[in-house]
Formats: C-alpha cells, structure tokens, sequence
C-alpha cells in the first residue's frame, strides 16, 4: 500500500463532509444535548445522599446489572456515578449506531449505487474513499468526545470534574471509532449495505449480550466485549484510561485489516463467498409478498435469532433476581406486592417493555426496505408489470405485521423458557404471553407512522427512527429519571398496561389498533398517488 493508493484523500474528506454537512450535526449535537439534559436531571431529581442511596440499593439488582452495566460507586452515589453507571452504556451504543450507519452509507452502500466506481475514475487512490471516510469518523467522535467532556463539565456538578467528564466523552467516542472500524471490515466482506449493516449490528448485539451475561455471572467474560471494556472506565467513581487506549488500539488493527482487504477485492465485489441464484424461481418469488420475504431474508433469520437471544440472556438471569428480592427489602417495598402476581413477574413487565421497543427495530426495518429499493429504481420495474401500488406496499405491510408477531413471540419464549429454568416458581406461560402480546398495538402504531411517511414523506421515514429513540428514552427511562407522565403519553408505548401488574385495558389497545389502521390507510391512498422516484 504506497503513497498513492491515498491521492487526494483530503479532497475526498471535504467532499464526505459536505455530503453530512445536516446529518452529522443531528447525530452529534442530539447525543450531546441528550447526554447534558440527563446529567442536569440527575440534581434536580435526588436532593441529597439518603435519596441517591435508595436508588443505588435499587441498582444491585442483577436485572438492572444486565440493562445498564455493573454498579461502581454505589457505597457513595454521586451525580457522577449514577450518570456514568445508567447512561454511558446506551450513549456508547447510540454513538456505535451512528458509526455503523455513516460508514456504511460512504462504503458498501456508494459502491452499490455506483458512485465508487464514478469516482474511482477520477485521479484518486484504491484506499482513498475508505480513509476520507474513517478520517471523518474519527474526527467525528473526536468532536463529540470533546463536546460532551467539556459540556458536562461546564455544569459545575461538583462530582463531575472536567478529566472525569474527559474520560465520559472519551468513551462514548472511542466506542464510536472502534464500530467504525468495524463497519469498515465488514463493507469488505460483505457484498452488499445489507450485508454490511447486519453483520455490524450483529457484532454489537452480541457485544451487548456478552457485556450482560458476564456482568451478571462472569466479569472475565465481559472483557470479550468491547462495550465491557467501555464500562471498565469507571468513570467519576476509579477513572481508568486503560480501556480507552485497549479500544482505540484495536480499532487501529480493524482498520489496517480493512484497508488490506480493500487492496484484495474486486470493485462491487465482497470477499465473503455467496451463493448463485436459482435459474428458475420458485413459485414463492412469484408474487410481491414472496420477493420481499426473499428480499430480507438473512435479515428475517438474523433478527429471529437475535430476539430469542435477547429473550434467554434476560430469562438466564431469572434465578439470581429472585434471591435478590429475597434479600433487598426496599425493592420489595418499592415493588409493592400484588396478590396473585410475583415480584419477578412484577419485573418482568419492565423487560417485556425494553424487548417490545427492540422488536419494533426490525419491524421498521422490514416495511422501509420499500424506500431502499425505490431509490434504487427497482420499485418501479416492479410497477411496470401486473403488480399495483397497493400490493407492493401491501406486501411490506404484511411482512411488517406478521413479523411484528413472531419477533416479540421468539423473545418472549426465550425469556420464558430460560426463567423456567432458573426459578423456584414456574411462571405461567399466559402470564408472560399476554404481558408481552399487550404491547402488539404500540408496534402497529410505530409500523402505521412508517407506512404513513412512505404515502406521504418519503423522504421524513427516518423520523420513525427519531420518534422510536424517544419512545425507548421516555418509557425506560422515564420513570428513574421522573420525567413528566404526559411525556410517556406521547409516545404508543405509554399506554400500554403493565400486565399481569395492571389490568389490560381493552379500549386502550382497540384506539391504538384504530389509529394503526388510519394511519396505514392514509399511508395507501399517498403511496397510490405520489411519484415513485426512478
């Protein structure tokens, strides 16, 4: 690899930064202003000592450890403390998103659309696109490391120190350079964006559930992972920097391993070996429905995976939660007992909460798979023969639905089983069944936003990423944060009761299902008649 496999590597970098000139200012400012908001939230929320220690008894819980990482610093929980234990995990993996989504965007998914090779006819290098767009990415985190540093400590919270709040940006960022890196391995392999998203997400999923079990049971294990070595900062309580250099060190070796890579493929080529397809098509391919079941297959298969996964790392942790409640009478007080209803089944309804919101993201995934091949022309090749509009988008919308089903069923079933096996009590299967079907609606609802954004606004879709983020922050961490309910009430999943603990309310779930079906049939009569791009 010589000097001039990077020709105008500088060009190039300018060129990504305009292209994300709106969207990189979104994703950064909105982690940052997120991550402020949380910690000013913190002050106001406990007044004093005694208040932050009745909430850090509430964090020993191996449930909560699984969620938000191991507790340090509970003995004397600070602003800092709390901040770093229940927020530095999901912003790490928020940032990772955005890496994994950016880089994926300039790689595999440019290579796919042409551009590539477009500007591979330009006087540019063989590794010049790959490095502008990991120069952006570092540069990038960089910023928000910086912003999110600097900006906390600017709040004068007098457990958060300006090197501590250094080190709190800094992880969120190297987390971010490290999925980075890893997008860009993963842009050689695989020989589509498809491809390379899900392989990247795969790995941080199974980063996330790695980091859960070995929290809970095995704090060996959780070196594996690297959002384990994120948490192993222990910011504003031990301020390791070690971590730190470990993930930016193995950043480095993904990267120089993709940029090898990159010099031993084909252009539109990956290196992971894929199957020629079939001469003759089956007669599942022969209708709409069945090209976009094939369309997403892998994916379909991955995420099923995935959920049950999801499912049997919260079942597994089942059996110490019990012996927890055994032990912790102020959660046991807290949780006030229902007659009738177990205090692990009284938890359970929070995780059923955290799966259904999870079950949403692949459900999203499958009906805007439509915008993706619209803009890649093929929606309206699709058009040009006996298939109307209705049953195109119908076809999405079907998938959509009977995923939306099956995904919150296979993690159900893995949580189910797996707690079955680690408890004293059986739980009964009705029980977690209805707890987990009840949030059914709320994912219509997400679905029907989504189809509505096809019909209409095509190009706002992303919104029902936006409004999914928001739904997860108000409704997870709505109540330990004491945000106002009416913010709860403006998401679907603030309405749905928390069965077995509550009692379900039938007319609740029939006006979210209404609503569903409004939104989806306003969402038709917009796809029938707008201009499909092509």
């Amino acid at each position: 690899m010589g000097r001039h496999a990077f020709i105008n590597t500088g060009k190039m970098t300018r060129f990504i930064l305009r292209r994300d000139r709106v969207r990189l200012p979104i994703w950064i400012l909105s982690i940052v202003f997120i991550t402020i908001l949380t910690a000013t939230s913190f002050t106001d929320l406990y007044q004093n000592e005694e208040e932050r220690q009745a909430i850090a008894e509430t964090m020993r819980n191996p449930a909560m450890t699984a969620m938000v990482g191991p507790g340090y610093g509970l003995d004397n929980y600070t602003e800092g403390a709390m901040m770093s234990h229940q927020m530095l995990l999901f912003t790490a993996i928020v940032a990772a998103i955005m890496s994994i989504l950016l880089v994926t965007r300039h790689t595999r998914a440019d290579e796919e659309d042409g551009r590539i090779e477009l500007i591979r006819s330009l006087p540019v290098g063989q590794l010049t696109n790959l490095s502008s767009v990991m120069t952006v990415m570092v540069a990038a985190n960089i910023l928000l490391a910086l912003l999110t540093g600097f900006g906390l400590a600017a709040l004068q919270i007098e457990s958060m120190d300006l090197s501590a709040s250094l080190l709190y940006g800094s992880a969120i960022g190297s987390a971010g350079i490290f999925f980075a890196a890893i997008t860009a391995l993963f842009a050689q392999l695989s020989e589509n964006s498809r491809g390379t998203i899900g392989y990247s997400f795969t790995i941080l999923g199974l980063s996330y559930l790695i980091r859960a079990v070995g929290d809970v049971s095995n704090e060996t294990l959780s070196l594996f992972s690297p959002l384990g070595w994120i948490l192993s900062t222990e910011v504003y309580v031990n301020n390791y920097w070690w971590p730190i250099i470990l993930t930016l060190g193995a950043s480095v070796i993904v990267y120089v391993l993709a940029m090898y890579l990159m010099t031993k493929r084909d252009l539109e080529s990956g290196l992971l070996p894929s199957k020629p397809g079939k001469t003759y098509a089956s007669k599942l391919l022969l209708s709409p429905f069945g090209l976009a079941v094939k369309l997403q297959r892998t994916a379909i298969i991955a995420w099923a995976i995935g959920m049950f996964i999801l499912g049997v790392s919260y079942g597994s942790i089942f059996g110490d939660l019990e012996s927890f409640f055994t032990s912790n009478e102020m959660l046991v007080e807290m949780l006030s007992p229902v007659e009738g209803v177990s205090l692990t089944e009284q938890f359970s309804t929070m995780l059923m909460a955290v799966m259904s919101m999870i079950s949403t993201v692949p459900v999203l995934l499958f009906v805007l798979k439509l915008k993706g091949e619209e803009k890649k022309g093929r929606s309206e090749h699709l058009l040009t023969r006996v298939v109307s509009r209705n049953q195109l988008l119908g076809s999405y919308v079907i998938l959509a639905f009977l995923f939306s089903f099956i995904m919150l069923f296979l993690a159900m079933l893995g949580l189910w089983s797996t707690a079955n096996t680690v408890v004293e009590e059986a739980i009964p299967f009705s029980s977690m069944f209805f707890a987990a079907m009840v949030y059914l609606p709320a994912i219509w609802v997400m679905i029907a936003l989504a189809v509505f954004a096809l019909g209409w606004i095509p190009k706002a879709t992303g919104l029902s990423w936006l409004y999914l983020g928001y739904s997860f922050l108000v409704v997870y961490l709505g109540g330990l944060l004491q945000f106002p309910e009416w913010m709860a009430k403006i998401s679907p999943f603030g309405y749905i009761p928390e069965y077995p603990v509550e009692e379900i309310n039938g007319w609740t779930l029939a006006i979210l299902t209404l609503i569903a079906a409004g939104l989806i049939m306003l969402g038709f009569i917009g796809y029938r008649k707008r201009d499909i791009e092509g």
